[in-house]
């Protein structure tokens, strides 16, 4: 049997303010895999983004490990969890998280240029990103030149230009009106299909939900199916 892109195991999350403690996640299990849409659903303030920090390795668990491509992140240094993070994980945020004073190509091509690849690599994976959202002829353009559904098409470039096993997306189309929200999940979907790419969204819309290939709710700080 394969084993998963992405895991976690007993993770649980506690946030101390003095003497308090409060417990946001408990034993949670999950595993990711290859190709594979997990929907994950839950009331404001369930912890959802917290989960997802905790997979992208962007926050450390209170118990519990986080596996990536077989990597058990708590047991490598800071620089090789970036190089890990780097890799294999592309995220999308409800707000797109790119830098205004870069073109959208030179945003997408980002993870690339950490990554230290050849400029003229970057250059051509990033232009063929680009044209697989629709944006061939908005390359040079800065963020102030991009309407907001343009702007969250280059996050999804971006997520996806380093062929990650798996993308994180918090809330993607969050900030979007409702047709723009349709157009960019549906070309999301499209993508996660054609680079088989996993995928772990979070999202408080049940209907964005129900087309994914599984569904999750956090609830009392746990993980259970739909």
């Amino acid at each position: 049997m394969n084993k998963p892109v992405l895991a976690c195991y007993d993770l649980a999350k506690v946030y101390t303010d003095g003497a308090t403690k409060v417990e946001v996640l408990r034993e949670m299990n999950l595993e990711v895999n290859k190709a594979e849409m997990i929907a994950i659903v839950g009331a404001s303030g369930s912890g959802k983004s917290t989960f997802l920090h905790l997979l992208g390795g962007l926050d450390k668990p209170s118990n519990g490990k986080v596996v990536l491509n077989g990597e058990n992140l708590a047991e490598v240094s800071e620089a090789v969890k970036c190089q890990l993070r780097n890799r294999h994980l592309g995220f999308v945020y409800q707000f797109h998280h790119l830098l205004p004073e870069f073109s959208a190509i030179e945003n997408v091509g980002m993870p690339l240029l950490i990554r230290g690849e050849l400029p003229a690599r970057i250059h051509e994976r990033a232009a063929h990103l680009l044209e697989q959202v629709g944006l061939q002829n908005r390359m040079e353009h800065r963020l102030g030149q991009l309407s907001g559904g343009e702007r969250q098409r280059v996050a999804i470039a971006r997520a996806l230009v380093t062929e990650p096993l798996c993308v994180l997306a918090d809330e993607p189309t969050g900030n979007l009106d409702p047709r723009n929200a349709e157009r960019v999940l549906q070309l999301f979907f499209d993508l996660q299909r054609t680079h088989q790419t996993s995928v772990v969204m979070v999202t408080h819309d049940p209907n964005i939900a129900k087309r994914a290939q599984r569904m999750l709710r956090i609830e009392a700080g746990q993980l259970t199916s739909l």
